[in-house]
């Protein structure tokens, strides 16, 4: 079979170390490397000792993610591919063999290509998906929130357009820090919602003759306004990814 690369490196990436399998005219070798800086460092320096061209290594989870940002600053040509698409032939199971595999089908061209984008669209990718975890999560906490509110008979929902408006926050923080008094929870709207005073006395009635006793702090502070902080969160260098914003 035609070979298509003659200087290719290719990596099997693991949690605590990778094995790197290196062929070209002049070498064939193989190295194990530890997954620290310093010994990344060291992979990056063979590699140009060895006049490599082509690098392929495996998507294995995140861990190819330090290797290959440490790589892409040099003049290698930088494959990553998918575990799948060269792990289907049995009997390979240990990384030397799974390296010296990927090399072989690396040579001969018969590996596609994973896209990649640029440094500044990935570090926009994993912000925008830290930043939906999180919303995600908040929508949860209302929801955990709104069961012990109706578990106890506080129609606090009723009376008030959201809850996680100021005067709700104020109300419910004080719960947790032991008020117990309707009036005086009733006495900390704002706004429009001290119209309602009668009717938040009421709705902060619970069934048992008060507030409920077992709503999560945790619950109550992730309504609070550094709860809000993931909602302008912005990663070190804006400047660089800001082009992919839209």
């Amino acid at each position: 079979m035609e070979v298509v690369y003659r200087e290719v490196a290719a990596i099997d990436i693991g949690k605590r170390q990778s094995v790197v399998h290196v062929q070209t005219p002049r070498l064939k070798e193989t190295r194990s490397f530890g997954m620290m800086t310093t010994e990344l460092l060291e992979l990056a320096d063979w590699l140009h000792e060895c006049e490599v061209q082509q690098v392929v290594m495996e998507s294995t989870g995140v861990y190819w993610k330090p290797l290959y940002n440490l790589l892409e600053g040099d003049d290698f040509d930088l494959w990553l591919v998918n575990a799948r698409d060269f792990r289907a032939v049995p009997g390979r199971k240990t990384d030397v063999q799974d390296s010296h595999w990927l090399c072989d089908l690396m040579r001969h061209g018969l590996l596609r290509r994973s896209f990649v984008p640029p440094k500044a669209q990935r570090e926009l990718r994993e912000l925008m998906r830290y930043r939906r975890s999180l919303i995600e999560e908040r929508a949860r906490e209302f929801n955990r929130l709104e069961k012990v509110l109706e578990g106890a008979n506080i129609k606090l929902g009723a009376v008030a357009s959201k809850l996680t408006g100021k005067s709700v926050r104020l109300m419910l923080g004080a719960m947790v820090n032991g008020e117990d008094d309707p009036e005086t929870l009733a006495n900390l709207a704002k706004g429009r919602l001290r119209n309602k005073h009668d009717e938040l006395v009421q709705a902060l009635q619970g069934a048992d003759g008060g507030p409920p006793t077992v709503s999560p702090p945790g619950t109550i502070r992730s309504f609070g306004c550094p709860g809000c902080s993931h909602l302008t969160a912005r990663p070190r260098n804006w400047g660089a990814v800001a082009p992919f914003g839209g």
